[in-house]
């Protein structure tokens, strides 16, 4: 061991500011310094994931001393989250689409056995919320990382989810009684309950497979296309129907539970800036929210988890109204894309935490004993999604190669993501390509620092939605901290801005080339490509009497007579290098 990893520590200072002590440091195979307090029982740790998340469970697994497996699909054999890992391994197989091989329950299990792998973290949105999947892991003797499979399958179903909220006393929206599998039982609760209603995926979150219904005429079409969406973003196409709000705002609560029953919250997340309900910008904690309002959903949050007996990180997610009265939306059994919130204005590293109680650690270990040592948070963060979309074509996916990437930085800034110039952005993933979060003391402080950021960002090769995220900052309305949930629906203006032209034309250009050296070759092309010709070498000219190559006058003069020769050399002489 190095002098360095000889040096004594007494003592740290944990989140509530108190003296904890820790042993001496361990460095480990990889020169990694970790504490000795914080080992956990794994060795080797496999994201069942790709992209950014992938990125951030990584880091959290290699700062804990562990060794860190990234998967990938086919489509994914270049991209940067299998090579931030110690080892990569391809998944899936030919027939299966990108996607589904990162829902291969089976065949992410052998491959984790064969590489000695004893823990799995899901990431989110893939597997993360598969019962299954937790079980198998469980029953193949390595950890999830993440709550039991019962309780995701008790969280994960809206319904029972519904129903648990109601025995803790928890308001809830009302809602079907259960999963449902066809339109006709969508338009039967809709008779009853009243229009507008909304469809969301039963076993599934984020967004996807949702649809709000105003009018009985459009009930089959959106439970179609709903369904449709969840069972290619889950692999089940169930339904909910539940009443719809109106513009509410879509505030969350973030747990933390170990597995002797402790069980805390570390605050609260604004997400109610949302486009098709799929959040945009978020803000730890929530300003404005009426101080009432605010405790009693940490209470009910905490209350809830503690009923179902929950472990690991989780999201209490609530709507509240213009009159103040809240409701029960949903728990998301996993880490959440904007815990860089969270983990920002409390100093809790929430995918380190998830890891250490995985491997038996209560909160007392971490340094949460209670929720008293959780210090209220410290100023403001705030988050935004950098996606390849384009606004001026209704958030049209767009993808291609990055061909200049220039990120910001300074004080207060912090980037998770896993993209850089020359990397290719694939069109069968999210669109999100990194997500900027700022902290700073005051709210306006920290709108002003998340200006600076973007305003920074340079992205060339795919379109974004960087100029639409700056209208949001500077709009009246996100400025006085009261935007909710059809903020985006409601502010047209938000789509004025000035075109990314340059971009578009240089991604025709590189298009158009492609298209005349290897020929059309996406979907929908037409024409044949370029002919197979190989031109023949042209004729040698015959010369009458001997000839002297520059080979041979290198050769008799060597290299300061052959330079003497070329200088002297009155005609024009052409060099090639493509040997």
């Amino acid at each position: 061991m190095s002098r360095r990893g000889q040096l004594q520590i007494t003592a740290l200072r944990n989140i509530s500011g108190h003296d904890v002590p820790v042993s001496s440091p361990i460095i480990n195979e990889k020169g990694i310094v970790v504490d000795a307090a914080e080992k956990t029982p794994f060795k080797k740790i496999l994201c069942a994931n790709r992209g950014e998340i992938a990125v951030r469970v990584f880091r959290a697994g290699t700062e804990l001393g562990l060794r860190t497996l990234a998967i990938y699909s086919p489509a994914d054999r270049l991209q940067p989250h299998r090579y931030k890992a110690d080892e990569s391994y391809e998944v899936g197989s030919p027939n299966m689409t990108p996607v589904q091989c990162y829902l291969d329950v089976e065949g992410i299990i052998k491959l984790a056995k064969e590489q000695g792998v004893d823990a799995i973290h899901p990431g989110y949105g893939f597997l993360s919320e598969n019962a299954t999947f937790a079980r198998r892991c469980e029953e193949e003797g390595m950890a999830f990382v993440g709550p039991s499979p019962e309780t995701i399958q008790a969280m994960g179903d809206k319904t029972d989810a519904r129903k648990l909220a109601e025995e803790c006393n928890v308001p809830v929206v009302p809602g079907s009684a259960g999963a449902i599998t066809d339109a006709a039982e969508a338009r039967a609760f809709a008779t009853q309950a009243g229009y507008p209603v909304i469809l969301k995926a039963a076993y599934g979150g984020g967004g996807r497979g949702m649809r709000v219904v105003r009018a009985e005429a459009e009930i089959e079409d959106a439970f179609e296309r709903a369904s449709a969406e969840a069972r290619a973003a889950f692999g089940n196409g169930a339904m909910f129907v539940e009443k719809f709000v109106e513009d509410p705002r879509h505030i969350e609560v973030q747990i933390l539970a170990d597995n002797e029953g402790n069980t805390v919250h570390l605050y609260e997340r604004d997400c109610s800036v949302q486009r098709r309900h799929q959040k945009v910008v978020e803000v730890a904690p929530a300003y404005g929210l009426d101080p009432e309002v605010r405790a009693a959903l940490h209470r009910d949050a905490v209350k809830l988890c503690k009923h179902v007996g929950y472990r690991n990180a989780g999201t209490v997610e609530f709507m509240v109204d213009k009159h103040g009265g809240y409701y029960f939306l949903e728990v998301n059994p996993r880490i959440q894309v904007e815990h860089t919130c969270t983990e920002e204005v409390t100093g809790v590293d929430l995918v380190q935490a998830q890891i250490r109680i995985a491997g038996g650690a209560t909160l007392a270990d971490i340094g949460i004993g209670t929720q008293a040592d959780i210090p209220e948070p410290k100023g403001f963060a705030i988050q935004c999604r950098i996606t390849s979309e384009d606004p001026e074509l209704n958030f049209q996916p767009d993808s291609g190669r990055i061909q200049a990437y220039r990120s910001p930085g300074g004080p207060g800034i912090r980037l998770d993501g896993a993209m850089t110039a020359g990397n290719f952005v694939s069109r069968h993933y999210d669109s999100l390509l990194v997500k900027v979060i700022v902290r700073s003391g005051t709210y306006l402080h920290a709108i002003q620092k998340m200006q600076r950021a973007l305003y920074e960002f340079h992205i060339r090769g795919v379109k974004t939605n960087i100029l639409f995220l700056e209208n949001v900052l500077r709009h009246p309305e996100f400025l006085s901290g009261t935007a909710t949930t059809s903020f985006i629906d409601r502010n047209p203006q938000l789509f004025n801005f000035k075109s990314q032209g340059s971009i578009q034309s240089s991604k025709l250009l590189t298009y158009l080339a492609d298209m005349v050296v290897n020929g059309p070759k996406h979907p929908g092309a037409v024409g044949l490509p370029p002919a197979k010709y190989t031109p023949p070498p042209p004729a040698v000219p015959q010369v009458e009497g001997p000839t002297t190559s520059w080979r041979d006058v290198l050769v008799k003069e060597g290299p300061e007579g052959w330079a003497k020769a070329v200088r002297a050399h009155q005609s024009l002489l052409l060099t090639d290098t493509t040997w």
